[in-house]
């Protein structure tokens, strides 16, 4: 890792893992393989920070512990790359197996639990539809009809004002480890 941190991806550890190792690799790995409309490739940093914000307007309440969850959601492809679900299918649960490995040893890294509660992990995935269906109609040439039936009919007021931001990669990665700061402070982890 930039960081100089050697990560073993069959046996990671919480101690291997930083913050802007995970930002820099998350703000140049690119959504929909790259092939969205834009003078920059939507990076999952933004998509992440874009989830996180949904996650929010779903569960207002949410402690900031599990908005980090909502950030770090897709955080195991700073090193793995992002993969569309029919690919993640097709290579088979080693995939998902290195995937679960991944994610513990950051959640543990950052004071979350190596596995979040269920109830949370489903609000999570619904923010990530959510975005998924901003992105699907907005960047990536689906209309409304398509990606209603592939991401399901969002509710408007949960996506109302928000945005798909297209930015540099050192701009991302500037704003998702800021984010990331406010959220350790606000739960003191």
């Amino acid at each position: 890792m930039l960081s100089g941190r050697r990560l073993d991806l069959l046996d990671p550890t919480p101690v291997d893992i930083e913050i802007e190792d995970i930002a820099h690799g998350l703000a140049f790995v690119a959504r929909w393989n790259g092939q969205t409309m834009g003078d920059f490739p939507y990076s999952v940093a933004e998509h992440s920070l874009l989830v996180e914000q949904i996650f929010g307007r779903i569960v207002p309440r949410a402690p900031a512990r599990w908005r980090l969850a909502a950030l770090l959601h897709d955080a195991p492809e700073y090193v793995i790359g992002d993969m569309i679900s029919p690919v993640k299918a097709a290579v088979g649960p080693g995939y998902g197996d290195l995937d679960a490995r991944l994610t513990a040893a950051i959640h543990i890294r950052f004071g979350l639990p190596a596995v979040i509660p269920a109830r949370v992990k489903r609000q999570i995935k619904k923010a990530d539809r959510l975005s998924a269906w901003m992105e699907a109609t907005r960047i990536a040439g689906f209309s409304e009809t398509e990606a209603n039936r592939f991401f399901g009919k969002p509710d408007p007021r949960l996506i109302e004002g928000l945005d798909i931001r297209l930015r540099p990669p050192v701009e991302v990665r500037a704003a998702y480890t800021a984010r990331h700061a406010e959220l350790m402070a606000a739960f003191g982890g």
